[in-house]
């Protein structure tokens, strides 16, 4: 892929970048030749300039076994919705675009590499790390992949390609497996708590993934959250199957 335009700084206001992520012209697309489903780089006229961004459309999803065909887009965007619940900051804004050339798909902010001025915060960033990883467990996520864990241009972690997320079984499988069985940092139990336990953010949220994954999953999400924070410590995982199948 060529190298990509710099952008302007001016970031937009969130629900200012989901609006343009959802209804932007797109101005370029290009085939990212990465991956076993069909992803695209793309470039959207946007009010501040030039926004880049990645489209996944549905078309272009491999039919899976242990999940139903034509979901993972929306699995994408259920993904962002319950971080942005959170208050978390780990996924980049995520939408479901509906008008696009392969047709409806997720669509996501693209994340830029830091520049050289960075100095990363090693600290914090484990702390991160750790957050990421129970964001996982309730998120069931079923591939996180190092190459899934990037840093932004202000030296935040975030984390992409969720689509193989909320099944009703346990799927986790991810390269932070060596955390089981150690405790999960109070400040994301707390946060944790704060969402689940609070009727009226829960009754939004509920509204919100149930168009986007089967109510099955939305149930089995809320079990999950309610089962780590009794826990309070990060699941044993399998020492193979555990682990994603590449790194």
């Amino acid at each position: 892929m060529q190298e990509q335009p710099v952008e302007s700084s001016d970031r937009a206001p969130e629900a200012d970048l989901e609006e343009t992520l959802r209804e932007a012209e797109i101005v370029a697309l290009e085939q990212v030749a990465v991956g076993s489903n069909a992803v695209f780089y793309v470039r959207l006229a946007g009010l501040n300039g030039e926004l880049s961004a990645i489209y996944k459309p549905a078309r272009g999803e491999r039919p899976l076994w242990d999940f139903p065909s034509g979901t993972l887009h929306r699995r994408e965007v259920a993904t962002a919705v319950v971080d942005r619940a959170l208050g978390w900051g780990f996924t980049p804004a995520t939408v479901l675009r509906q008008k696009a050339p392969f047709g409806v798909g997720s669509i996501q902010e693209y994340v830029h590499e830091p520049g050289p001025q960075i100095v990363m915060d090693r600290e914090r960033m484990e702390h991160r790390l750790r957050g990421l990883a129970a964001f996982d467990v309730v998120i069931n996520n079923a591939d996180r992949k190092r190459a899934h864990l990037l840093i932004d241009p202000a030296g935040e972690l975030k984390g992409i390609d969720h689509g193989v997320t909320f099944n009703t079984d346990f799927k986790l499988r991810t390269v932070l497996a060596d955390l089981g069985g150690s405790p999960v940092p109070q400040e994301w139990l707390a946060g944790l708590s704060a969402l689940v336990d609070d009727r009226d953010r829960m009754r939004r949220l509920r509204r919100q993934l149930r168009l986007l994954i089967a109510p099955d999953e939305v149930q089995a999400f809320e079990v999950r959250a309610r089962q780590l924070l009794t826990a309070g410590v990060f699941p044993i995982l399998h020492p193979w199957y555990g682990r994603p199948f590449e790194m």
